[in-house]
């Protein structure tokens, strides 16, 4: 039998054991799988591409060899373990996750992919005949934080093994194939851009739902009658007419018209839902970008009595919910806000986000993908891989917060979330409804709908435990070839090529029009590298200026105390606040903490104001100030309007005006220029603004530009405009062959900068060829602050900590508060813990600055916003009282406990000193008890 007959067959009786027939992209993967070679499956969402990895287990057990199937989240992790379960039973499937080891030593093994990245740093005998790893969802490799773990993998899997990559569709799918190809030997790439169900899109205005796109004549485009209605609202709206009594049509065109009680154009959640329930568009998922909104949709709904299952089937959920939380008690559920959760349920409705109990969300996931649960409010953490098909999608918005800023979505991210439309084998057809609101353009939706271009970048960069770990496992020469074979050295060498063949056109284009300025006066082009030299030192002079300005700013900013009033000139913080932290102090620019007119919270640093700020006036904070608790900072912003409203209308009037002379923000007063000083001196450098030295070296440029004999020519104009483009170009192209020269071996570059500073810190030996003692303990230390961690335990910060204290301490190294929601003067419960706190900042402190010196990038701070509440819950607290005054969320509580046990347990492996051991392995037990114990999902 030839190789692609046994092929052939191989597919041919994998597929007999299926309930449907294989597509055609799902048999040339698999064949090619069969064949021995590795595979990149890059299709929509419910195509079916997770049938190719279930075929290469199906071969790993045919062939006496090992399968790992990898996922990005735990929740799909167990999800993936049950399907394959079902399917080969539980001696033949075992499940690796951060908080479950079921049958590890099972042929099949389904496990997150930093679980498998462990093991090979480790050389675990598990890896022993292995022969298949499936990479489900493997553009997650472009995810900055986790992305580069599935490159580690895809590097350093033994050659062996056969990849079987499964991704969403992405434009590049062919380049990452070839980089594929190139580390892993033979890849087959497989495209496919059909979606099994047809996916319908949809813009609801009001209670009208339109089809978004409409075909005529061959041609599709947006749909003139939703174009004109859109029109017709933003008349309506201009003029102050009422918005259109709702209606809503089908996609087949009947017409039923129905009254509301609101008058306005965007429906109401409960509007919605019951529009789709009439239409037979259930069950569907609602993407609200934020945890607060889908708890809000669930209240709306019951509290208009909403229902969307029979009460018996709501009774039987019940019951089945009763029986997965048995192991809480009362007090725990009701702040995990048990009963409204389980009143929606049994109404046949839900919300879904990460701030829930994660038994919660797996409840959920569970109760919707078997159609007991008709619709679900999601943050788009749902887009995630989990299995949730829905027949509709609704897109609230299609604007959503990134961490940074308010963004609009990606075509990337609209087709991951509304791919979710579309049961294969149950729906014909998938639908997409945007709800419309005013500004937004039809024909723009239409094209984040019709796109199909999202490529994938790699996000990888060396890491300190990185480093260590391939010191040790290949030596550092051999660690710098590999890393110059990753994705991301791969994609930055391929936009190589076309910037250099760009800077080698330039140079051509340079030679030819320096012989358009030749002048019979003299030396044209040394005259224009005068005028070259004189623009620079003028904007050189404004760059002086400003930075006098930021710096003037950054002054202002570090003289304020707590409880001064001050007026934030400008920029998204505008307006007063009272300043209720005093700024950091060190090498670090002044940050003191505010609240705002609107309660807010905030940093203030030198980039949130545009002049220097004073303070107004002063007020006394209460001593049972809270930064984090809602009332306190309500409190604190009622009695910030009352001081205003008290200064005098002039103090008033010159703080909101930066130019006023009486402000004494103004430069009169500050010494820092304002911006109409800006606009007076932008080109008259000579003056107060510029040093004395700046102003001599411009003076002696423009002396030397009118005594050159090209100044007095007649075509001087003309031949400047030749030169101006020269420069122009001179500059494009030093620009592009700077750009050449530093995205050329960059991986590597990082990872001898990350080496120095590790022989420098004794974790790697003198030479850098070898690992210490040290660097033994950060191989086995995987977090974001790795070499903090490995740093503290050196430095012997944490030692004589009791187990909760230590938990509390190393909270730190875990927590990642939300933008703004910073604790600047976090609560501590002891002061041996508030000492460890302080020797950690200390240690992060000097860690940056080394950093820095080394090029590198800095490690985020650590934060100890939850040092007190980890502490109390260590000691055997309630649920309720530890969480009693903030504004955290159980669901993140307790996720920021999951990985505060994996951090303990890690240290309890490297720590130097026995003691240290067991009073880590001491903390992780006090912290896993309660609800945290109770849910080994996340």
């Amino acid at each position: 039998m030839t190789a692609a007959s046994a092929a052939a067959q191989a597919v041919a009786s994998f597929s007999a054991g299926l309930p449907f027939p294989l597509d055609g992209f799902q048999v040339q993967a698999c064949t090619a799988v069969a064949a021995g070679a590795g595979v990149l499956v890059a299709a929509p969402t419910g195509a079916g591409k997770t049938v190719v990895g279930e075929f290469a287990v199906y071969q790993a057990l045919a062939t006496g060899r090992k399968a790992f199937y990898t996922t990005p989240i735990k929740a799909l992790s167990n999800q993936k373990y049950l399907d394959l379960v079902r399917r080969h039973g539980p001696a033949q499937v075992g499940l690796l996750t951060g908080d479950s080891a079921i049958n590890g030593d099972a042929p099949v093994v389904v496990m997150t992919t930093e679980v498998l990245r462990n093991m090979m740093y480790a050389g675990s005998p598990a890896l022993v005949g292995l022969g298949y790893v499936v990479m489900d969802e493997v553009h997650y490799l472009a995810d900055r934080f986790r992305g580069a773990v599935w490159e580690e993998v895809i590097i350093h899997l033994p050659e062996d093994v056969v990849v079987v990559s499964l991704s969403a569709t992405v434009s590049n799918a062919e380049e990452f194939g070839e980089w594929l190809a190139h580390v892993r030997g033979a890849v087959e790439v497989v495209v496919s851009e059909h979606r099994p169900v047809p996916l319908w899109q949809h813009l609801m205005v009001g209670r009208t739902m339109y089809d978004l796109f409409v075909e005529s004549g061959g041609r599709v485009s947006v749909n003139p009658e939703l174009v004109d209605r859109i029109r017709d609202e933003e008349r309506r709206r201009s003029a102050g007419l009422p918005a259109r009594r709702g209606e809503v049509r089908s996609r087949q065109g009947a017409d039923r018209t129905h009254q509301h009680p609101r008058t306005g154009v965007t429906p109401s959640r409960a509007e919605v839902v019951t529009a789709l329930d009439r239409e037979g568009l259930l069950p569907a998922i609602t993407f609200i970008f934020s945890r607060a909104g889908c708890d809000a949709a669930v209240a709306q709904l019951l509290g208009r009595g909403i229902r969307l299952i029979p009460s018996e089937e709501g009774e039987a959920i019940r019951r089945l919910v009763e029986e997965r939380v048995a192991g809480l008690g009362d007090e725990d559920l009701g702040v995990l806000g048990y009963w409204d959760f389980v009143d929606g349920l049994t109404r046949g409705f839900a919300a879904h986000h990460a701030g829930m109990l994660p038994t919660f969300r797996e409840i959920v996931e569970e109760l919707f993908s078997a159609g007991r649960v008709r619709a679900v409010f999601a943050t788009e953490t749902l887009a995630l891989g989990i299995n949730m098909p829905a027949r509709t999608v609704v897109l609230e918005r299609l604007v959503k917060y990134n961490g940074e800023s308010h963004a609009d979505l990606t075509a990337a991210e609209y087709t991951q979330l509304t791919g979710r439309a579309g049961r294969r084998g149950i729906d014909i057809e998938g639908h997409a409804v945007v709800l419309w609101s005013r500004g937004l353009d039809p024909v723009a939706v239409g094209g984040l709908a019709a796109t199909r271009t999202y490529p994938l970048h790699s996000s990888f960069r060396p890491t300190s435990n990185m480093a260590v770990n391939l010191v040790a496992t290949v030596g550092r020469d051999r660690a710098r070839e590999v890393l110059e074979t990753s994705f991301a050295q791969f994609q930055a060498d391929r936009g190589v090529v076309g910037m250099a063949r760009a800077v080698r056109r330039h140079e051509r284009e340079l030679d030819e029009i320096a012989e358009r300025w030749v002048c019979h006066l003299g030396d044209f082009g040394e005259y224009a590298a005068i005028r070259e030299e004189l623009r620079r030192l003028e904007k050189g002079a404004v760059k002086d200026r400003q930075a006098r300005t930021r710096e003037h700013s950054a002054q202002s900013l570090g003289r304020l105390r707590i409880g001064d009033v001050i007026r934030i000139p400008s920029g998204r913080h505008r307006g007063y606040a009272v300043v209720v932290a005093s700024a950091r102090g060190g090498d670090h620019a002044p940050s003191p903490a505010v609240v705002t007119e609107d309660r807010q919270f905030v940093r203030l640093t030198p980039a949130d104001i545009a002049a220097p700020v004073v303070a107004l006036s002063n007020v006394r904070l209460p001593r049972s100030f809270n930064p984090r608790n809602p009332k306190s900072r309500r409190d604190v912003s009622a009695t910030l309007r009352i001081t205003v409203s008290r200064l005098p209308r002039e103090q008033q009037v010159a703080s909101d005006n930066p130019d006023n002379p009486r402000n004494p923000g103004n430069p009169d007063s500050t010494a820092a220029p304002t911006r109409s000083a800006s606009r007076r001196h932008t080109s008259s450098l000579d003056g107060a603004e510029a040093t004395d030295s700046t102003a001599e070296r411009v003076a002696a440029a423009r002396a030397r530009l009118r005594g050159h004999p090209c100044h007095s020519c007649p075509d001087r104009e003309e031949h400047a405009r030749w030169t101006q483009k020269w420069w122009r170009l001179r500059r494009e192209a030093d620009r592009l062959a700077a750009e050449v020269a530093g995205r050329t071996n960059t991986v590597a570059r990082t990872f001898d900068r990350i080496c120095e500073l590790l022989v420098e810190r004794g974790y790697l030996t003198p030479d850098g060829s070898g690992v210490t003692a040290q660097g033994q303990a950060l191989r086995r230390i995987y977090t974001e602050r790795d070499l903090l961690a490995a740093e503290c335990l050196r430095a012997g910060v944490w030692n004589t900590l009791d187990a909760p204290g230590l938990a509390a301490a190393v909270s730190m190294l875990v927590h990642e508060p939300r933008r703004d929601d910073a604790d600047p003067s976090p609560r501590m419960p002891n002061t041996a813990v508030a000492e460890a706190v302080e020797a950690t900042m200390a240690i992060w402190s000097g860690l940056t600055e080394a950093e820095q010196h080394h090029h590198l990038p800095v490690t985020s701070a650590p934060d100890a916003g939850l040092a007190w509440m980890i502490h109390a819950w260590a000691t055997g607290r309630r649920l309720e009282l530890v969480l009693r005054g903030s504004d955290l969320a159980a669901g993140d509580f307790v996720r920021r406990c999951k990985q505060l046990i994996d951090l303990l347990g890690q240290l309890g492996d490297v720590a130097p000193h026995p003691a240290l051991r067991r009073k880590a392995r001491q903390a992780a037990d006090a912290v896993l008890r309660g609800v945290v114990a109770a849910d080994r999902l996340d």
